[in-house]
């Protein structure tokens, strides 16, 4: 599993727009065989601030797999209007550090 993060700087109009293009957005994730699961957060200190984290299978699910289909497509086309937004889009192997309560 790989995890990507993508930073976000949406200022307050533009807000509402941006967290329904991710909902419509959220449908092909959901469609890709190699997202695993998804979460947009919103920052209470900064809130002009987004996470978006997504799980997918592996490095070459995401960046050949989804990135190379249909779903793609549709997804890039929603959140395009936000590309110059993003402050930070990295991927992420996991540690063995963690905890669940």
């Amino acid at each position: 599993m790989i995890v990507e993060y993508i930073h976000y700087e949406i200022p307050g109009e533009r807000q509402q727009e941006f967290e329904a293009a991710y909902n419509d957005a959220a449908k092909s994730l959901m469609s890709s065989v190699h997202c695993q699961k998804y979460e947009l957060s919103h920052c209470v200190e900064n809130p002009d601030l987004y996470i978006l984290r997504i799980e997918w299978d592996s490095l070459d699910g995401h960046m050949k797999g989804f990135r190379g289909s249909r779903e793609f497509g549709r997804f890039f086309d929603l959140v395009k209007p936000f590309f110059n937004d993003i402050q930070e889009m990295q991927h992420y192997e996991p540690t063995r550090v963690r905890g669940e309560k």
